[in-house]
């Protein structure tokens, strides 16, 4: 029967032991992995997806421009010419000859530093001024107008107030940056405060959140979408505000070097110079798109 019954003598139970059951062991296939040759292939494809387009879109750039920039009645000068008269500023941007003779690498650190300070207290004045738009009826009611008015006024005619309040060139254009990004991310958090479902706010009551833990639990996490877009819209303004406000008050930054290159007719200088801007400026806005979608867990749309 395959089955032993013992009787209890006390107790009067049956107690019935199973024969034993040799167990076996089952060996699961292995999962296969994609071939080397698919997932190189995979990314081949990825890297021509995204790299190859803006190549073509430049390459074509550069033979238009050759060919309608060459000969003599043009006034600007063709690629060729470019890497002839400026070929040290493109393969040595670090060289240092003197204070005033260095490469532009060094140039944009000197600007990327004014612009940090500046943006950096941008985006916290912006977000408690903003946050406090967005949560306050009176302050809106109060302070939106203002700022509405102050951000149409353009960055460089702050310039003579800061210069005339400051007395230095340094702290002047640290402050047309910070008047100049402050704008989106107080518009920008204000919105999105006032976005915030109301659910979030019956929360906070039901645990009794006072007003900074309601800030940095509620507030912030919620919005951060929101304020993420005003940061990279405050960037690029300050990218844009440093150059221009360095053109007229000298030193060592890019705007500066610009401005200089224009007065000795150095045209292939100035254009080796914008390509720096333009590229460092689309680096900031990634880096701070990047930022944002690791705050925002992929809610920020780039």
């Amino acid at each position: 029967m395959g089955q032993t019954v013992l009787k209890n003598a006390t107790a009067g139970a049956k107690v019935v032991a199973l024969a034993a059951v040799q167990a076996e062991v089952v060996t699961l296939p292995a999962v296969a992995g994609k071939p080397l040759r698919e997932r190189l292939g995979a990314w081949l494809k990825a890297v021509l997806v995204n790299i190859l387009p803006p190549l073509i879109t430049v390459t074509l750039i550069l033979l238009v421009w050759q060919l309608t920039a060459h000969g003599p009645q043009s006034s600007l000068p063709p690629p060729t010419k470019i890497w002839a008269e400026a070929k040290d500023l493109i393969t040595e941007p670090f060289f240092w000859n003197g204070s005033q003779d260095i490469g532009l690498g060094w140039r944009i650190l000197v600007s990327l530093q004014r612009v940090a300070i500046g943006f950096s207290l941008a985006a916290v004045v912006g977000v408690l001024l903003g946050a406090l738009v967005g949560q306050s009826v009176w302050a809106m009611r109060g302070l939106d107008p203002v700022f509405q008015v102050l951000r149409t006024v353009p960055p460089l005619a702050w310039l003579p107030l800061s210069l005339a309040a400051f007395r230095d060139s340094q702290p002047s254009a640290i402050f047309v940056i910070f008047i100049t990004a402050i704008w989106p991310v107080i518009i920008n958090t204000a919105v999105g405060i006032r976005n915030i479902p109301q659910d979030y706010r019956n929360v906070a009551q039901v645990l009794r959140l006072n007003q900074i833990e309601f800030f940095f639990k509620i507030m912030v996490p919620s919005a951060a979408p929101y304020i993420f877009t005003g940061l990279r819209i405050g960037v690029g303004l300050s990218w844009l505000a440093i150059v221009a406000a360095e053109m007229l008050t000298g030193g060592v930054g890019i705007g500066f070097f610009i401005w200089d290159a224009w007065n000795s007719s150095r045209l292939s200088d100035i254009i080796v110079a914008l390509i720096y801007i333009g590229v460092v400026g689309f680096v900031l806005d990634r880096f701070v798109a990047f930022v944002g979608t690791i705050v925002t867990r992929g809610t920020l749309t780039n």
